[in-house]
């Protein structure tokens, strides 16, 4: 069944690259709401976006949501992989700044506030996303693909930088809440000294800190507390993921693959997914009933509407 929250969800802090401060208010939601945003203003009345294909505005060096007159709210990808990465499937996420609060870098905070209030499950079945046939987008040595899996969702994320305490990693797991809480969450954002400079004069890591951000210098890792799992880089990769494959607007039954990818790449393979009616179909759970189990079957088709709807 679909799920939402069982109480309200709030948490403060600055955008990783504005470096200003937010107040998230995650919220419950009806059946069949999905996730939505309402953006608050000191002069104007608020706006309302639903995540979906869309509403991407930007995924340059973070996911950017918003409608024909603008952007709205940006760097998302956290507060999405927090909410897919649990099976919410409706939630009104309220904000009233520019960037969703980039915390210590991780979606561990925002699963640990979740987890406080609890989720409850709704009279209405949860609807997936099936992915019928092989789509993958390539930029250079880069590619993301999406294939049929029927086992539910399946994630598997390498990145290859050339830096001696980054090198060649691999994630790969059949995602669950339990998964995503224990080997996802916890991992945080990370970026590259020689760059700061560079970020900061475009406008962008005004509010990254080592509090928030695994720093990366030519001799190592400046974090003083270190890295919290060898493979944190990768890891991150694939908690970024998560996020921004939320943005089909429904969980995905499929096998996602990616190599040296980013919230670029990650969205045009959904985008490239929903382009073709004949590469997907919309499906719901049905509980199927024998003598000695009950499992979820997954394949009974509904209507072909745009997962938006």
């Amino acid at each position: 069944m679909q799920t939402t929250l069982a109480g309200t969800v709030e948490l403060t802090g600055v955008g990783v690259h504005g470096g200003i401060e937010a107040r998230l208010v995650l919220k419950p939601a009806s059946p069949d709401t999905g996730i939505v945003f309402l953006r608050s203003f000191a002069d104007q009345a608020p706006r309302k976006i639903s995540v979906s294909r869309q509403s991407v505005q930007a995924t340059d060096l973070a996911t950017v949501l918003g409608d024909k007159s603008g952007v709205l709210v940006s760097t998302v990808e956290h507060v999405l992989s927090a909410l897919s990465g649990l099976g919410i499937d409706n939630a009104l996420i309220e904000i009233d700044g520019p960037e969703v609060p980039i915390l210590d870098g991780s979606a561990a905070p925002i699963v640990s506030a979740i987890d406080a209030v609890g989720t409850v499950s709704q009279k209405a079945r949860r609807k997936y996303i099936k992915v019928l046939k092989t789509v993958r987008v390539e930029q250079g040595v880069s590619f993301g693909e999406l294939r049929p899996y029927d086992a539910g969702f399946r994630l598997e994320v390498e990145i290859d930088f050339d830096h001696a305490h980054i090198g060649r990693q691999r994630f790969a797991a059949n995602l669950s809440p339990a998964v995503f809480r224990r080997e996802l969450a916890p991992a945080r954002t990370f970026g590259f000294l020689k760059d700061v400079e560079r970020l900061r004069s475009a406008g962008y890591a005004r509010g990254a800190s080592l509090d928030n951000t695994v720093c990366v210098a030519d001799h190592g890792i400046l974090n003083p507390e270190g890295l919290r799992c060898p493979d944190e880089f990768v890891r991150h990769k694939a908690l970024d993921a998560v996020g921004d494959l939320a943005l089909a607007g429904l969980p995905l039954m499929a096998r996602y693959s990616s190599f040296r990818g980013g919230h670029k790449l990650n969205f045009q393979v959904i985008d490239a997914l929903l382009a073709d009616r004949s590469a997907y179909m919309v499906v719901d759970a049905v509980e199927e009933r024998r003598r000695d189990a009950a499992e979820l079957v997954f394949g009974q088709p509904m209507p072909a509407y745009a997962p938006e709807r």
